[in-house]
């Protein structure tokens, strides 16, 4: 026999060999994985699958259309997690493991089209947080080890069994996690895994925090040290009338929209078992928020903080070098009874920039938060304002100073008649204030330019009526202009405990226009 017969004859011999082993591990993988996945499965869940394939050649494992069901599902109602998956790849997974080891060590895992849903007792979303470790990350550990995990067009809902309607609800999810790390050190810490960068992409998330708000994302987009919000709203759950009935003690009622967010160098995890958050910028753009506070429920009598106080007792690490809502709105509201309608000043065109926003975590030593603020005050006139305070004061030590212009004060009409039962004429030309403060004092001054000013006032039975008489002493009262000359006046106050920082500066401006018009 020739020497290239031989040779021939001893490549196809390896060659049939080669394809004899693959087809016997093919076959003997094929009855592990079923043992694998049902017998040696110590999750909560059963896993079943329509179809599985293995290939050594290429070492890939494709599965077809899996479903996921606990394994203690009551027979009469559901309760848990489910999940249907389209399709879910192993990518370059350890043969040997595979087969000896009952383990599916792999480079990556491609998941596509899962549809998750997790029904649950309570309003909470998670009712324990180590859930997500002991329930599902640890116990699939066991089964399958990747370096990578690619998610595409993800749906999560988790829906509460009490009232059968939906806590939170996400759509088209798009998730790249590379570089995963999962060990018996990494599951005892906050976050059960380490990993080397991330990509999220979703649509369309709904999130329902509490009884009485619900949240709404239109696309969040985030990617290592970078995260971008598009088309946020934070909803009330009930129109006024019935969120105020609902309410023990006076509450605002808040809602916020904003066409996007930016979130610059973030970085965030743990450290020492402690959460961390610091990010270079935020910038918001089109925020439009209205804060409603109704007056009806009894007054809220416990102490409230100023901000220093509030950013320094924050228990983590917080740092937001720079935040600026841009070309934005704020309404405020009040109402004393549902009969006269509220009281509203409106802040258009508003433009806020805050430096320095951080915790007093962990800090000796900081500078100054400052914030500055323009915008068109009661849409006719500019106001400015700059506001300083240190977080580790404990004195609660604030600075703030601004100064509105051309104001035509019939503009308050809107705020004055409803709540005041008032309303006034004149121009404000310039008025300025000045103000130093704490915890329980301010100091400061104020200068005001004005003419023609004059006063109207209403009757209560009957708000529509001029009262005539009282109007004609307030105006024999009131100083009815300047003169040409800014009439200044100082002020010194205390602080109402149970009362905000709000309430605190307009209580030092009334002083001031009561002082200098009287």
């Amino acid at each position: 026999m020739s020497i290239y017969k031989k040779i021939a004859i001893a490549v196809v011999s390896i060659f049939v060999f080669v394809i004899l082993i693959n087809i016997g591990l093919n076959y003997w993988i094929k009855k592990q994985l079923p043992k694998l996945i049902h017998e040696n499965n110590k999750t909560a869940y059963n896993i079943n699958y329509e179809k599985i394939e293995v290939s050594l050649f290429s070492r890939n494992i494709y599965a077809q259309t899996l479903l996921v069901s606990p394994k203690n599902e009551p027979k009469d109602s559901k309760n848990g997690l489910f999940s249907k998956i389209e399709s879910i790849t192993i990518k370059h997974f350890n043969i040997w493991d595979l087969a000896f080891n009952d383990i599916i060590q792999a480079e990556s895992i491609i998941v596509n089209k899962p549809r998750i849903i997790l029904y649950k007792k309570g309003e909470k979303l998670l009712n324990n947080k180590k859930s997500i470790k002991t329930e599902i990350v640890e116990p699939f550990r066991k089964i399958i080890a990747v370096r990578n995990i690619y998610l595409n067009e993800g749906t999560v809902d988790v829906v509460s069994l009490d009232n059968d309607k939906p806590l939170f609800s996400v759509k088209k999810i798009i998730l790249k996690l590379e570089g995963i790390l999962i060990t018996d050190t990494t599951l005892n810490e906050k976050l059960p895994l380490r990993y080397e960068k991330y990509t999220l992409i979703c649509d369309s998330l709904f999130y329902r925090p509490s009884h009485f708000y619900h949240i709404n994302i239109g696309k969040i987009s985030t990617e290592n040290n970078y995260a971008k919000i598009n088309n946020f709203s934070l909803i009330p759950q009930y129109e006024r009338k019935t969120f105020v009935r609902q309410l023990e003690k006076e509450k605002d009622i808040y809602t916020i929209k904003l066409d996007s967010a930016d979130i610059n160098k973030m970085d965030w995890g743990f450290k020492n078992e402690r959460f961390f958050f610091k990010v270079n910028s935020i910038v918001m753009n089109h925020v439009n928020a209205n804060i409603y506070r109704g007056k009806m429920p009894k007054d809220d009598l416990s102490k409230k903080y100023l901000y220093n106080h509030l950013l320094r007792n924050i228990k983590f690490p917080l740092q937001v070098d720079t935040l600026q809502v841009l070309k934005s709105k704020l309404v405020y509201e009040e109402e004393i009874d549902f009969s006269k309608g509220p009281g509203v000043l409106n802040f258009d065109r508003f433009n806020l920039q805050a430096t320095n926003l951080r915790s007093g975590f962990g800090l000796k030593k900081t500078d100054d938060v400052k914030i500055k603020i323009n915008c068109i005050f009661m849409k006719t006139s500019p106001l400015n304002v700059n506001w300083n305070f240190n977080v580790l004061d404990k004195k609660d030590s604030f600075h703030i100073q601004g100064s509105i212009t051309n104001f035509d004060v019939r503009a308050m009409g809107n705020f004055s008649k409803p709540y005041m039962n008032a309303s006034f004429t004149g121009v404000f030309n310039k008025y300025r204030f000045n103000f130093y403060g704490n915890d329980i004092t301010s100091k400061g001054n104020a200068s005001l330019d004005y003419d023609d000013l004059k006063v109207k006032l209403f009757k209560k039975k009957n708000p529509e009526k001029e009262a005539k008489l009282k109007s004609a002493i307030a105006n024999l009262l009131v100083k009815n202009d300047s003169k040409d000359n800014a009439k200044t006046a100082d002020v010194e106050l205390e602080r109402i405990q149970e009362k905000s920082f709000y309430n605190f500066l307009w209580r030092n401006i009334a002083e001031s226009l009561k002082k200098i018009l009287i």
